[in-house]
């Protein structure tokens, strides 16, 4: 037994591994295929990524040249020059996709989907909690600065839905602040561009720790199912008579079967 128990150990670490090849061989092909399509479109990307290896590089040089070290922080400043070259890429990939998304329907959760989880810091979001007919949406994300509503289409319409949003929030979580977002180009109206939007995300105070985060999130994410359970069974649209009357309907049951006794 204690043989097949470590056996099967054994097969269970190397398909993890396994796994974890499989997986970062995957992420670089994605990266790889990323590279030569912004690379083709992008065509400062090259010179700044080069630029960005050789200064560092020569940094690292000079500074050896103070004490004599220089091959040594030479070749010092070699992965961390890659590492920063690899930093311009993702950063310009990043531009560029925002440039691409910037005024597509949606693209303000796609945004807020991807902002980091790190230390101290925790992002929860839940993408259109709201929204109308003609895909004016609002986005809700749980964090350190307590809830943020995003919105992201017509100002006029979407008013009232953060305004709903808020007065359900507040019901559950009284005291939390709510802060309101609206995506747009014009800031001097106080509209938040989609490429500043995650940055802008980052000037809220932070008033919550990363664990009171998920207390938060986990509270509201209860009130939304015990929600859905209970109207997960009614009917849509208005109540039959014959359902409003249950109650008197009953009686009369009750009576008829009484009189039919008696005989």
């Amino acid at each position: 037994m204690a043989k097949d128990s470590k056996a099967a150990d054994k097969a269970v670490k190397k398909a993890a591994r396994q796994a974890k090849r499989e997986k970062r061989g995957q992420t670089w092909k994605q990266m790889w295929q990323a590279f030569n399509i912004l690379r083709k479109q992008d065509k400062k990307l090259i010179p700044l990524m080069l630029i960005t290896l050789i200064g560092t590089m020569l940094v690292f040089f000079l500074i050896g040249l103070l004490w004599g070290g220089q091959w040594w922080m030479l070749v010092l400043g070699i992965p961390v020059g890659i590492l920063l070259a690899v930093l311009v890429f993702t950063k310009r990939l990043e531009a560029s996709m925002y440039d691409r998304m910037s005024g597509e329907k949606g693209a303000g959760g796609w945004a807020l989907e991807n902002l980091r989880n790190t230390v101290g810091v925790a992002w929860i979001t839940k993408t259109g909690v709201a929204g109308t007919k003609q895909m004016d949406l609002v986005h809700r994300v749980v964090g350190n600065p307590g809830v943020v509503l995003v919105g992201e289409g017509n100002r006029n319409r979407l008013r009232p839905l953060m305004t709903q949003q808020a007065r359900r929030i507040d019901k559950v979580l009284a005291g939390v602040p709510i802060h309101e977002v609206f995506i747009g180009e014009d800031e001097e109206k106080g509209e938040v561009p989609l490429k500043k939007l995650q940055r802008h995300m980052l000037k809220f105070p932070r008033n919550y720790r990363k664990n009171e985060v998920y207390s938060l999130s986990a509270k509201l994410e209860a009130i939304e199912v015990r929600g859905d359970a209970q109207t997960q069974g009614l009917p849509k649209g208005p109540m039959p008579r014959q359902a409003q009357n249950v109650s008197g309907m009953n009686r009369r049951m009750r009576r008829a079967s009484q009189r039919s006794k008696k005989r």
